[in-house]
């Protein structure tokens, strides 16, 4: 039996206590529950940073519509001494954009630079939260990564495997569509190890999570 996720309000709490948690759920031998490093932020912020854009004034923003997930954005900034800021974008679009100025958040950045497991799964924690999916119904349930660079794709695959984590083969859902568009699954039998060695700070796919797998 799984402890219970961390909520957003929680995870927010507790780092305004300066003891931020990031990893839920039955601790590995290698990936235990605890406070969230600096290089573990940065590498979660990493791997975020691919649902982010910058624009003309350096400054990187990340949009959603779940602003709940730009607060804890902005929270783990405020923990490495960063700022940033949130704002709604137009009066009638349902977006909310964060911008920030974080000199440690590189596009450029390799993943396969990470050496510890921990720094591994807060970048693919982060990179899930932001390009990610999890259905929202409960009639189908599958973890997909996804991606337009290939080489990333097949970066993040090759740390999955180096955590045990197995997914499928990497593939184009429709070249017509999007030629460079590309997808993997999680395996099903590794459905409850990426949820307690990746697992997520994103406030809806925690609940998802939370509710599918009986956390």
């Amino acid at each position: 039996m799984y402890n219970d996720y961390m909520s957003y309000k929680a995870i927010v709490a507790d780092n305004q206590q300066g003891r931020l948690r990031a990893y839920t759920g039955e601790p590995s031998e290698t990936i235990r529950q605890a406070p969230m490093s600096k290089p573990e932020i940065l590498a979660y912020l990493n791997g975020a940073l691919h649902d982010a854009s910058l624009n003309k004034g350096k400054r990187i923003r990340f949009v959603q519509k779940d602003v709940r997930w730009l607060e804890m954005v902005q929270s783990l900034l405020k923990t490495i001494n960063y700022n940033s800021w949130i704002y709604k974008e137009g009066k009638t679009r349902s977006l909310y954009v964060l911008e920030t100025l974080c000199s440690g958040l590189d596009f450029k950045f390799n993943p396969l630079s990470l050496v510890s497991q921990r720094d591994q799964a807060a970048y693919i924690k982060g990179f899930f939260d932001a390009e990610g999916g999890v259905p929202r119904t409960m009639d189908r349930f599958y973890i997909q990564l996804a991606q337009k660079n290939y080489d990333k794709i097949a970066a993040i695959k090759k740390i999955l495997e180096h955590l045990g984590i197995s997914s499928g083969k990497i593939h184009n859902p429709s070249r017509q569509a999007d030629p460079d568009y590309w997808r993997i699954f999680i395996s099903t039998k590794s459905w409850k190890l990426f949820a307690e060695i990746i697992g997520s700070l994103h406030p809806i796919k925690v609940k998802i999570f939370r509710t599918r797998m009986k956390i």
